[in-house]
């Protein structure tokens, strides 16, 4: 799938960039090897759009007014912490004959015999890798097979995922992505209860003894004052 933003040069910086987004667009830069930084605007809808479909893993079309459209990921992006709405982003140029490395999100597929059958909870300990590949192998997603997890002692590593052809891991392939955990038996259970139970009563008797302390303190410095009036 193809994913498109137009832009337009940006020429409001610093404060200034609010002009741009007053306007409904998202004041952004765009950069990369062996060219010069450009700093642009895109259409707030648009790039929203776009940004849900492809995220930081897909590559973009982007077009400058008046020029070509040149290749690029969305490298990062600044969110306002209130609207969560974006307020700035970098894309990433990049050039179609030259390897680069990207986050690929994992997609979790199948269902786990232990968790199913046996009552496990399972543990996802990775939701991305990052991968090493030219731009036209870059993948959108990959995907991991929870069906693999049969029993508690199995486990699913990075290793175990299978990469299209052209593309080769930079993350460590020793890493696990997921488990799945043995339920707690009724035994640790009542013990969980218990030690909750315990810790919170030694939490009342610790705040008891604080506040017994401090009326012991305030009701002597009272009858100093009282001796000192005398």
């Amino acid at each position: 799938m193809t994913y498109a933003l137009s832009a337009k040069p940006r020429t409001s910086m610093g404060k200034r960039s609010k002009d741009e987004l007053a306007v409904m667009r998202v004041p952004a830069v765009m950069y990369g090897s062996g060219v010069a930084n450009q700093s642009i605007s895109v259409p707030r809808s648009e790039f929203i759009k776009v940004y849900r479909q492809a995220g930081y893993s897909s590559l973009v079309d982007i077009t400058v007014e008046g020029s070509q459209p040149v290749k690029a990921v969305i490298k990062e992006i600044q969110f306002d912490p209130l609207t969560v709405e974006p307020r700035h982003v970098d894309f990433h140029q990049v050039r179609m004959d030259q390897e680069m490395e990207a986050k690929i999100p994992l997609v979790f597929t199948g269902e786990s015999n232990a968790v199913k059958v046996d009552a496990g909870t399972l543990i996802k300990s990775l939701d991305e890798v990052e991968v090493r590949c030219l731009p036209g192998d870059l993948p959108h997603e990959l995907t991991v097979d929870l069906s693999k997890l049969a029993t508690f002692d199995d486990s699913i590593t990075v290793a175990d995922i299978k990469l299209p052809k052209g593309v080769e891991l930079v993350t460590s392939p020793e890493m696990t992505i997921a488990t799945v955990a043995r339920p707690l038996t009724e035994d640790e259970l009542k013990k969980l209860e218990e030690g909750t139970v315990a810790d919170v009563s030694q939490i009342k008797t610790e705040a008891e003894e604080k506040k017994a302390a401090e009326d012991a303190k305030k009701a002597e410095e009272e009858a100093l004052a009282a001796e000192g009036k005398k």
